[in-house]
């Protein structure tokens, strides 16, 4: 939803703070230049950030994986964090994206020795609540041509700044008139979307994919877990786009938006074109324990 706050937010930058038309970094940054960084997604919801410890695990997983010193401790981390949103006066519907690049270069390059200085980090708060009639109306997926890579190409379970395949793949949804790109592996097994992680439910069981080919996500990892937790069959396994179209649900999953029921897929119904039984029962358990993440039970 529109929000004419985030034209006045401050923008965490190594430390500083600076208004949002003022927030720069330098042309030479590793980000910029070749993709080359980590980033977390974050919740800000009723005074507390949702599931906190393990987006910092994922960051600093992250981080450790592609050789790249953050140069702040969790416990630093996580007082930018806080102090960010102290400084916009944010509590709640506030969606927060984390940066850290490898820092800036002398020159263009892809070479991680020509980094000048530490590492830049970037912490963006801006308020963000996702649109109600979406979340009940659902979305329609478009099966993108673009494949997700295998691990040992760009391992997707990184969260890293290089994510043209998935931008590529988003624009061919669009011109198809979707709302997000479903894509699949190199084995033609469904992957993920473009930035959620996707899940089907068939005669009472929830599949989704094997995890290999997309990105770690901490809501499809709180989903998969809830439904071990309430006896409902779950599995991650490999399954084609045919096993998709005669689904009985299907949903999305992430920090931002939770649980999004997937109402089409190819200009394929699935199941009734509504929010489902199944995804309605997993929404509402997932809100139950996101207040409990942040209010500390």
């Amino acid at each position: 939803m529109p929000d004419r706050r985030n034209e006045d937010v401050l923008v965490y930058i190594n430390g500083e703070f600076f208004r949002r038309e003022e927030a720069r970094i330098s042309v030479f940054d590793s980000g910029f230049l070749v993709g080359d960084g980590v980033w977390e997604g974050l919740r800000l919801h009723e005074g507390d950030f949702a599931f906190l410890e393990e987006h910092i695990d994922r960051l600093f997983q992250g981080a450790k994986a592609i050789g790249l010193e953050i140069g702040m401790t969790r416990q630093e981390i996580t007082a930018a964090l806080h102090e960010t949103a102290r400084r916009n006066g944010m509590t709640t519907d506030i969606h927060v994206r984390l940066m850290v690049t490898r820092g800036d270069k002398k020159t263009p390059s892809q070479d991680p020795r020509l980094v000048v200085g530490g590492p830049n980090v970037v912490i963006i708060a801006e308020h963000k609540r996702a649109d109600p009639e979406v979340k009940e109306r659902g979305v329609r997926l478009f099966t993108s041509t673009v494949r997700r890579p295998p691990p040992d190409t760009l391992d997707q379970r990184l969260n890293s700044h290089s994510k043209l395949h998935e931008v590529v793949a988003l624009l061919q949804a669009l011109e198809a008139g979707a709302d997000e790109a479903l894509m699949l592996d190199p084995t033609g097994a469904v992957a993920t979307c473009n930035a959620t992680n996707f899940f089907v439910v068939r005669r009472g069981e929830v599949w989704t994919s094997t995890g290999h080919y997309n990105l770690n996500g901490i809501t499809r990892r709180m989903v998969i877990e809830l439904c071990k937790a309430d006896g409902i069959p779950v599995s991650e396994r490999p399954f084609s786009l045919t096993e998709v179209y005669d689904a009985d649900e299907a949903f999305v999953t992430g920090t931002f938006g939770g649980l999004t029921p997937v109402v089409g897929v190819d200009g394929r119904t699935i199941g009734s074109g509504v929010m489902g039984p199944t995804t309605r029962r997993l929404n509402g358990l997932y809100e139950e324990v996101l207040s409990h993440s942040v209010s500390g039970d």
